[in-house]
């Protein structure tokens, strides 16, 4: 049946059209953006995943400004920790000549000053962005990645980066936990009294007997002679060992068969050992004692930071504290360039680590009138910078230049770790900095994955769709011609 009302043809091409031309629409609309997703109406859950995986690559792209200016940051420190040890060992050099008699120890003085100089105009200049990580102890968090759960919850990561003080400054002795078990003083005052050990001499002496008692690396002997008695033969060492001249070493003679010994060395303790004839023989210490108050420190307790320790001599405080991630081994020697520093003339010091123990101790040894000597330990301080005690070195003497050699060595050590970490630490940044980078190409990667349009379907489609549009056209206006048709019936 045939109706002038109703062109069932003309609907059907109309529906196709509309079909087609929507299609054509979405084409178009992939090949103009790119995107075979470009909103959420095209398809909501890839949009999503895509927008979420955008935002994280955004992310990262702040994370990759904050690693390149951390790594900045640290680069800056590094270097200047580097020059720092540079002219630390400069005034190595100078202080190493200082140990010669025959040189002008005040012109060696006056230029070991300008390097110090020198030193803390480094590290003070050594900022980025106003930041200096060769003042102070707190630690820089520089932003690395952004951690996403399968929750969807995101954390932030962080690597740490720690200061390096090298400064000069003193640091501040705090008032918190009293830590004076920590470090136990020997006596209650430093004297320049010698050190004495008493041998006795028993047994049968003969006529032509030798005794040799070695001292150190010393040895000294006696022939027994037609007098064999026993205060013959330990009156006979005993002045052996006074003509002999031993640097610190001195004898007497006390009926009994005694010999007294008196030793001033300092820091080292002097062995004894007896090998004269097989019957008579000397009982004793197998030592002498060096001759120096100690202070020795815990091997069991912690060193925090805060920690301060101090040693009086005199009237004169020395303090020392404690820095991160330090030991009672950078106490010892931050107390030895504290006192070495000081005013007083008479004044040496060592730092050495029990053999038996493992206990670090601070020798003070004192060759003029005695002085008050205690130590303590309290919590809660500023800590000492790590350059403390630099600006007081001094050369002038030879005890001085003898002390400041063994003070500049641990300077330089310092330095040395300073400017190794932070190398470990820029090391570290610049490999999350790369893979940042590739973290986040693979994420464009996954991005483009997901809603990029395939330019090379989208232009074959394209076609089609052109050559159907045609179609349904022509279809179209087929189906319009149809009421024409029915004119024919009513001529």
């Amino acid at each position: 049946m045939s109706s002038i009302l109703t062109n069932n043809g003309a609907m059907v091409a109309l529906q196709t059209m509309k079909s087609i031309n929507k299609n054509m629409g979405q084409v178009q609309s992939e090949i103009s953006t790119g995107k075979s997703v470009g909103t959420a109406r095209d398809n909501a859950a890839v949009w999503a995943i895509s927008k979420t995986m955008e935002s994280d690559v955004k992310g990262f792209k702040g994370i990759s400004d904050s690693l390149a200016l951390g790594s900045s940051t640290i680069a800056v420190a590094r270097k200047a920790a580097e020059t720092v040890t540079d002219l630390l060992t400069d005034i190595k050099g100078k202080v190493v000549a200082a140990q010669e008699a025959n040189v002008d120890r005040s012109k060696i003085q006056t230029d070991i000053a300008a390097l110090t100089d020198q030193i803390a105009s480094v590290v003070g200049a050594a900022q980025f962005n106003g930041l200096n990580l060769l003042k102070g102890t707190e630690s820089v968090d520089v932003l690395s990645s952004l951690d996403r759960s399968s929750g969807g919850a995101v954390t932030s990561s962080n690597i740490s980066v720690a200061r390096q003080d090298l400064s000069f400054d003193a640091g501040s002795y705090g008032t918190g936990t009293n830590l004076n078990a920590n470090a136990v003083a020997t006596m209650g005052g430093v004297v320049n009294t010698a050190i004495t050990e008493t041998l006795t001499l028993s047994g049968t002496v003969a006529t032509g007997d030798v005794q040799r008692l070695k001292i150190g690396d010393d040895t000294v002997s006696f022939t027994v002679g037609a007098t064999a008695t026993t205060d013959a033969a330990a009156d006979g060492l005993a002045a052996a060992i006074n003509a002999a001249g031993l640097k610190g070493i001195t004898a007497a003679f006390t009926t009994g068969g005694i010999v007294t010994l008196s030793s001033t060395r300092k820091f080292e303790d002097t062995a004894l050992v007896f090998t004269g004839s097989a019957t008579p023989a000397y009982t004793g210490d197998a030592a002498l004692e060096a001759r120096a108050e100690t202070v020795t420190f815990s091997t069991s307790a912690p060193v925090s930071e805060g920690d301060g320790y101090r040693v009086t001599i005199g009237t004169q405080d020395f303090s020392y504290v404690a820095g991160p991630n330090e030991s009672f081994e950078d106490v010892a020697k931050g107390l030895k360039i504290a006192i070495d520093g000081g005013a007083l003339a008479d004044i040496e010091t060592n730092v050495k680590q029990d053999s038996s123990t493992g206990a670090w101790t601070l020798q003070v040894d004192n060759d003029g009138a005695s002085l008050a000597f205690t130590a303590t330990g309290a919590a809660g301080g500023k800590a000492t910078g790590g350059l403390a005690g630099l600006d007081k070195v001094d050369v002038t003497t030879k005890e001085k230049a003898s002390a400041a050699l063994a003070n500049i060595e641990a300077l330089i050590s310092t330095s040395i770790d300073a400017a190794a970490q932070f190398g470990s630490s820029q090391k570290r940044i610049d490999i999350q900095a790369d893979f940042i980078s590739s973290l986040s190409d693979s994420l464009k990667a996954g991005i483009g994955s997901l809603v990029d349009a395939n330019m090379e379907e989208a232009s074959a489609r394209l076609q089609a769709l052109q050559v159907q549009q045609q179609l349904a056209t022509q279809s179209l206006s087929i189906a319009n011609q149809a009421p024409q048709n029915i004119l024919s019936l009513f001529r």
